[in-house]
């Protein structure tokens, strides 16, 4: 199939667009490299340098009437959504509205969006939370993404164009820039790699730090290819079940650091800094439902992932101890 991924060139969108390639499918890739990168772009894929919220993505559909949308570009930071919801609005609301009209005008069959779970479940009270649980946001970055999966609902009653929603739970892996929701692994890591201090974030009551969902990118892009042929008008958990407080998340990588670099003496402790606005005290998610209806699960562990996207930020100038 031809399959159309916006925000391509990104963390998750690039790790992606390799599995769609590897699987045997035509990319297109849309981005406006605000956040992405030209050195992430598979050479296979055909490239167009363009904002979804253009108008002009409406020519790129006419021209390359892809048979599947998977939305990734967004602007993914739940800290910047608080400080400039109008702007987070127009990327993840106004931006999917564009790219949803080009869709049904150009027939296009299925719409893969990437919300997130670990977002849009707000401080809930089930937990791992599964996706019957009634969604409550908590900050602009999870209402616009609520409220893009509800347009999604319209525009397959309406339209009958087909969608799965693939709820990401924290992800991290190669290619993470140290910023967005989950870019604490990539910020915690650079800083280390770098001999710099690092900055944990709590609530008063939480001395370990808020817990989170930690889930590689390899396994979210294992997701994304089954939800090329599964899960129409449903939405999915993607994560691990395992909450992991950021605490015991830092020493993690501080381990993984420390056996490949020297230098990190002194920095076996983080700074405690207050919550932000926006954070949540706790995210984790139940997948049972993707692993029932997709055939997914997570394979990789913290520690395995960690170890990857550790391979990965040093290269090959590091040799392994």
């Amino acid at each position: 199939m031809k399959i159309l991924v916006t925000g391509g060139a990104g963390f998750i969108g690039s790790n992606v667009v390799d599995a769609y390639i590897q699987a045997g499918h035509e990319v297109v890739i849309v981005d406006n490299l605000f956040t992405g990168k030209m050195e992430n772009l598979n050479p296979k894929a055909k490239f167009y340098l363009m904002d979804v919220r253009s108008e002009e993505i409406r020519k790129i559909f006419e021209i390359e009437k892809p048979d599947i949308v998977n939305h990734h570009a967004a602007q993914m930071s739940v800290p910047a959504s608080v400080e400039d919801p109008g702007f987070d609005a127009d990327v993840n609301v106004k931006g999917f509205i564009n790219v949803l009209e080009a869709a049904r005008r150009n027939n296009t069959k299925k719409v893969i969006f990437i919300s997130s779970g670990g977002a849009v479940y707000g401080n809930a009270t089930e937990y791992p939370t599964t996706e019957a649980y009634q969604p409550e946001p908590a900050s602009p970055y999870a209402i616009t993404k609520f409220v893009s999966e509800k347009y999604l609902a319209f525009y397959k009653h309406q339209y009958g164009l087909d969608y799965t929603v693939l709820r990401y739970a924290n992800i991290f892996g190669p290619r993470q820039i140290p910023h967005g929701e989950a870019g604490v692994v990539a910020l915690f890591m650079d800083r280390l790699i770098s001999g710099k201090g690092c900055t944990v974030y709590r609530y008063p009551e939480e001395a370990r730090g808020m817990t989170r969902d930690y889930c590689f990118v390899g396994d979210v892009a294992r997701a994304n290819v089954l939800a090329v042929e599964k899960g129409s008008g449903g939405a999915f958990n993607i994560g691990t079940e395992v909450a992991t407080h950021t605490l015991d998340l830092y020493k993690a990588i501080h381990e993984a650091v420390a056996s490949r670099v020297d230098m990190l003496k002194g920095l076996e402790n983080p700074e405690i800094g207050d919550a932000r606005p926006g954070d949540l005290k706790r995210s984790c998610l139940n997948y049972a439902k993707a692993k029932k209806e997709l055939g997914w699960e997570p394979k990789a562990g913290l520690k395995e992932g960690l170890a990857k996207t550790l391979d990965w930020r040093l290269g090959p100038a590091f040799a392994k101890r």
